[in-house]
């Protein structure tokens, strides 16, 4: 009789051992001679030397199964331990399996075209308007990435900007103040981790959330770092973020040209980095547009309507700038 001790090191616990530990209980029917425990990570099997080997390499094969599909189910489990191949989950255009299994996909060509970019260039500019999924997609891509071992750490940042409110002094501290305005970066991530290796990561700042304002002094290498809302920095402030960029690591900024919430008076930063960086190699650039909104159908017509109305705005603006401009001319020649 001998002790094994097995450390589960890439998947939630609690996803593995199932609702009511009825995956373990299951794994335990099919393993009858063998004395096991499970407590968080690990999981210790007493028993014959040949048995536990085997029961430690089908453990690893779950295991895998489970990092890459975010669930685990009797009938995969039953498929393993018995030595057959699961029913293999596939799906095009698949980025990975989020939370329960759910295939995250890019949804349409401007998307795919983001995980094309991410995969050939380090800086990754995607815009477009509100619900295209640009920020879903780039957080897709920098879980991929650290799922795959290809980065240590994800950092996703934000500019505290409130978008036409005041919010006034928040309470807390700092983490609670700057939550509100990191709360779509939280969504997403709750979506593609489970919730017990999300805290985990966060935890362990595997995952980093933080305001713009402390990136100053990093140098940010082996991470995937995503830069949201982008059209609401200064040019000073994107510099500064896009300057931050180390040794194996890729960067993906995301903004939408007709959502900036800057004093009138200030540039956003976004456009001009777009103007400078023009044909940079190096630095690729998704523009989505009101066709690739793939949130409620009534999302694409609410854009479409602002659209028309900013054209009508602009028209109302020149025809006035015309008028005025020609009242001068005529006023000019009178007075001679």
């Amino acid at each position: 009789m001998i002790e094994r001790i097995i450390i589960l090191d890439n998947i939630d616990p609690v996803v593995f051992y199932g609702i009511n530990n009825s995956n373990m209980q299951l794994i335990k029917n099919l393993f009858p001679k063998l004395r096991l425990a499970a407590r968080g990570h690990v999981i210790k099997v007493i028993g014959d030397e040949n048995e536990t080997a085997v029961f430690e390499q089908k453990i690893k094969e779950l295991e895998k199964y489970c990092a890459e599909y975010n669930i685990l189910n009797e009938e995969v489990i039953i498929d393993i331990i018995k030595g057959d191949t699961p029913t293999e989950i596939k799906q095009e255009n698949l980025i990975i399996h989020g939370v329960n299994g759910k295939s995250i996909v890019s949804r349409n060509e401007n998307q795919q075209k983001l995980v094309n970019a991410f995969r050939d260039n380090d800086l990754v500019f995607a815009l477009g308007p509100a619900g295209s999924g640009k920020t879903y997609v780039a957080i897709a891509l920098a879980v991929k990435a650290l799922k795959n071992k290809e980065v240590k750490k994800i950092i996703l940042s934000r500019p505290a900007v409130e978008a036409g409110e005041k919010l006034g002094f928040l309470p807390g501290d700092m983490k609670e103040k700057i939550d509100p305005y990191l709360q779509p970066l939280y969504d997403a991530l709750q979506d593609m981790i489970p919730s017990a290796k999300l805290k985990e990561y966060m935890e362990g700042n595997v995952i980093q959330i933080a305001p713009l304002a402390f990136m100053r002094g990093r140098t940010l290498n082996d991470a995937v770092i995503i830069l949201d809302e982008a059209q609401n920095t200064t040019p000073h402030q994107i510099k500064m973020f896009m300057t931050r960029l180390g040794t194996n690591a890729k960067m993906i900024i995301t903004g939408d040209m007709t959502q900036i919430d800057l004093p009138t008076s200030q540039v956003s930063g976004l456009v001009q980095a777009i103007h400078i960086l023009k044909g940079v190699q190096g630095i690729g650039k998704i523009e989505f547009s009101k066709k690739d909104i793939v949130r409620h159908k009534l999302v694409q017509h609410i854009v479409e309507a602002y659209e028309r109305f900013d054209e009508k705005q602009k028209e109302i603006r020149r025809n006035k700038t015309d008028k005025d401009s020609r009242t001068k001319t005529e006023q000019d020649s009178s007075d001679k």
